[in-house]
């Protein structure tokens, strides 16, 4: 399918798919970004982007054929899975609800990333492997491609996570909470495992306001460096293994994501 490289502008070819998923339950919309090449000389990778419905908002097209276009990034098929009415529940951490239970489905949501929707990716795009596959995804959809990836190294070997919700927790502030509550955390804290996999990383000096140990540095950043520290206590590196991208004057929406969008994509694809 993909056998050698023009010399023409790159395009992109947009495609859209809905798969009827037995776990959720639901009809999920997903949006595939292929280049538009008939001959790629590189093997292509693999994107799967939580919460696909903001593609438009990320301008992600227009930032991929800038990419493509310099010759800075690989040949890569994104999958951007639309989330759906019970977002606040397919996403998190599977098996592990916050203190008012939400991301109850998370588990679910897991089986049809990877008894559904991969299987449908491997029919669309009939390769024997993709080069790298990467999950990314945005504050919530960012914890839930970390706890999916983290969870799958067989699968995944690079996760992006942009101003995610790492403050998801077991317990309420007001009963007895402590950082050592946070699921992301720890889950990675007690795996006895390191999977061998990449982590990019990205906040915004302005995705919140909150601050719960008034020590002057937003949640939103102090729960990804903690989530840094947890990595780098696994063994892994940086800047080999973990990048961590501050976007000063970052808000927590998709136009401050989609300009970090091309800093995620050179690093997980670039040449």
């Amino acid at each position: 399918m993909y056998l050698g490289w023009t010399e023409t502008e790159m395009t992109i070819t947009e495609n859209k798919i809905t798969i009827n998923s037995a776990p959720l339950q639901r009809e999920v919309a997903c949006t595939i970004l292929l280049p538009d090449e008939a001959d790629i000389a590189e093997p292509l990778n693999l994107l799967l982007l939580n919460d696909g419905q903001e593609l438009e908002n990320l301008q992600l097209t227009e930032t991929l054929l800038k990419l493509y276009n310099s010759n800075r990034i690989k040949p890569v098929a994104i999958v951007a899975i639309h989330a759906g009415d019970e977002r606040l529940q397919e996403y998190g951490v599977a098996g592990k609800p916050d203190f008012k239970k939400r991301g109850a489905k998370a588990d679910l949501y897991t089986d049809f990333v990877k008894n559904e929707l991969l299987p449908e990716i491997d029919q669309l795009i009939p390769l024997k492997s993709f080069e790298s596959i990467a999950f990314a995804g945005f504050s919530l959809g960012g914890l839930s491609a970390l706890g999916i990836a983290w969870n799958n190294p067989g699968i995944f070997n690079k996760v992006g996570v942009f101003s995610g919700s790492f403050w998801w927790r077991s317990k309420d502030l007001g009963k007895g909470y402590t950082d050592a509550d946070r699921i992301a955390h720890a889950m990675i804290r007690e795996s006895n495992n390191k999977p061998n996999m990449q982590f990019w990383l990205q906040t915004g000096t302005k995705d919140e306001t909150a601050d719960r140990n008034k020590n002057g540095i937003i949640d939103s950043i102090d729960d990804t460096i903690d989530l840094i520290k947890e990595l780098e206590a696994k063994g892994y590196q940086r800047p080999g293994e973990i990048q961590y991208l501050e976007v000063v004057n970052g808000s927590h929406n998709a136009a401050t994501w989609g300009k970090a969008m091309s800093k995620f994509l050179c690093w997980a694809f670039g040449k």
